[in-house]
């Protein structure tokens, strides 16, 4: 069982359900996953919070982080240009504070402009967010393949990452956190535990108030302005990625895993 996500959690943040109906399903999907999980062989998990939470009940959990592969984002750290863009990637939804980036970006004073690159979630999101005027300021690129995503990466100054304090959110490991590293870009990202630890223990990036409209603006103008200081965080970060937070060295536990499952069983 390949898990990605707190389920339960990630039930109770999903606002289109009344509040009552949430806790009642994340308790019944829980109970339900309890019973099913008996049954199945191992469990990988993509987070260190998520492993503990099956190890309470099943024997064999491994942890195997979603990190980039290492040299799919490296070009795009070499052909850095001048530029003024940050860049969001990804589904793009209110848990993961595209309203509270749009606002930040009419409070920036560096002309600082959003490469928004991935599909609203919601139609009613982005109606709502594109009457905000910051919208001047963003460039919607819609969906875009890899390569097209390499050459955003590219473009721009810094990532973000600003998602809200969901219940799904905090101790979650965003793989577009390392993959905006992987590029050699700094990072704005949410100011939670787990995210911080990653970004100050590498001096990768800013961490901010997800909900702060000017603490994002004033990180924004901060990297914007400031081309040696982006430059030298970006650089620690591709670093922390070719030393720690690749794919290379998790694909050997995932293999190691897929070994043992296919061992014969003895008589």
């Amino acid at each position: 069982f390949d898990v990605h996500e707190n389920v339960p959690a990630q039930i109770l943040g999903k606002g289109y359900l009344p509040w009552w109906s949430r806790r009642l399903m994340s308790v019944g999907y829980a109970a339900l996953e309890r019973i099913l999980i008996g049954r199945i062989d191992a469990v990988i998990a993509a987070t260190p919070s998520i492993a503990d939470q099956y190890r309470s009940f099943h024997q064999r959990v491994e942890h195997v982080a979603n990190y980039p592969i290492i040299d799919e984002f490296e070009s795009a750290a070499k052909d850095r240009g001048p530029g003024a863009s940050v860049c969001f990637v990804g589904g793009i939804t209110k848990a993961r504070g595209i309203a509270q980036l749009v606002r930040a970006l009419a409070l920036t004073r560096s002309g600082a402009r959003l490469k928004l690159a991935g599909r609203f979630i919601s139609d009613d999101d982005r109606v709502s967010v594109s009457g905000n005027p910051g919208w001047s300021f963003v460039e919607e690129l819609g969906y875009l393949n890899r390569g097209e995503v390499r050459s955003v990466l590219a473009e721009s100054v810094a990532g973000i990452v600003t998602y809200l304090p969901e219940p799904n959110h905090v101790n979650a490991m965003p793989n577009k956190l390392f993959e905006y590293m992987s590029a050699g870009l700094p990072v704005i990202a949410s100011d939670f535990p787990v995210w911080r630890e990653i970004v100050e223990s590498n001096n990768c990036g800013i961490c901010v108030d997800p909900a702060d409209p000017q603490a994002i603006a004033a990180a924004v103008d901060e990297l914007v302005s400031n081309p040696p200081l982006a430059a030298r965080l970006g650089r620690n970060g591709r670093v922390a990625i070719e030393r720690r937070y690749n794919w290379g060295s998790e694909a050997q536990k995932m293999f190691a895993m897929y070994e043992h499952l296919a061992r014969p069983v003895s008589a």
